[in-house]
């Protein structure tokens, strides 16, 4: 180049001010380099360059955070997109394929899925609720007496009311965890996921209401890789992450 990039002081070599210039250039660079060599195998691999997850709402969160986190491991130069869905919501990412991975509690006609796990869906109320007082088992005209909470579906073509009783009360929200403060402000019952609502079950915040039938539910999650006859080896890392994080008894039910 032309330049001294070190000069002797003392016993020691130090940097000219070219040196420096040339030293803090090339960290940039080898940063650049290191990133467009992942990215490059992250693209021959069938990844890509983003990582597009789609996953129901009543998935448990914890559980699909620890996938994240084994993800962010397994890609650590690939972002990911993370987005909840209700209902019909799932569907249309697998249609309209605006998704890589997505977990849905319908696989929608055309498409293959691998089941991961059911959901217990149990119906509730806040410990004060009314409903409480009726001397005998709920059935669904005691119900639809009160307000029901529903979440929203998120999806867009063919929507649905999966779980809501039909009555005009009922107080619609975005999200499970919007259900269940609503539930345990008693403004209204619901059915809530079993894992979301263990700890305020045991603080005696809510309580599982008692009824002729359908106290509770199971609702079935399946993982659809998007586009899989596409994809390369490493677009099968997040499906195989989501089967490693499956409950073991439902591991059990899985096996051949």
């Amino acid at each position: 180049m032309g330049v001294p990039l070190l000069v002797i002081e003392g016993r020691k070599a130090v940097l000219t001010d070219h040196g420096r210039v040339l030293l803090k250039r090339s960290r940039s660079l080898l940063v650049d380099l290191g990133s467009s060599s992942c990215w490059r195998a992250a693209s021959t691999t069938g990844l890509g360059v983003e990582l597009k997850l789609v996953v129901d709402a009543a998935f448990p969160r914890e559980r699909l955070l620890s996938i994240v986190g084994e993800l962010q491991q397994l890609c650590p130069n690939t972002p990911m997109q993370l987005s909840d869905a209700v209902l019909s919501g799932a569907e249309d990412a697998i249609v309209d394929a605006t998704a890589d991975v997505v977990v849905t509690t319908r696989v929608p006609t055309g498409h293959l899925g691998d089941w991961l796990l059911d959901v217990t869906f149990v119906a509730v109320a806040g410990s004060d609720h009314a409903l409480f007082s009726v001397d005998h088992a709920l059935t669904s005209e005691d119900l639809t007496r009160h307000v029901q909470v529903v979440v929203r579906d998120s999806g867009v073509k063919q929507p649905r009311d999966d779980g809501w009783l039909g009555a005009e009360l009922r107080c619609t929200v975005s999200s499970m965890e919007a259900s269940l403060a609503t539930v345990e402000a008693g403004l209204a019952y619901a059915w809530l996921p079993e894992h979301l609502i263990r700890a305020p079950l045991d603080r005696g915040v809510i309580r599982r209401l008692s009824l002729v039938a359908g106290g509770s539910r199971n609702v079935p999650l399946s993982l659809v890789l998007v586009n899989a006859d596409l994809a390369g080896p490493a677009a099968a890392l997040p499906s195989k992450a989501f089967q490693r994080h499956r409950p073991l008894a439902q591991l059990e039910r899985a096996a051949p």
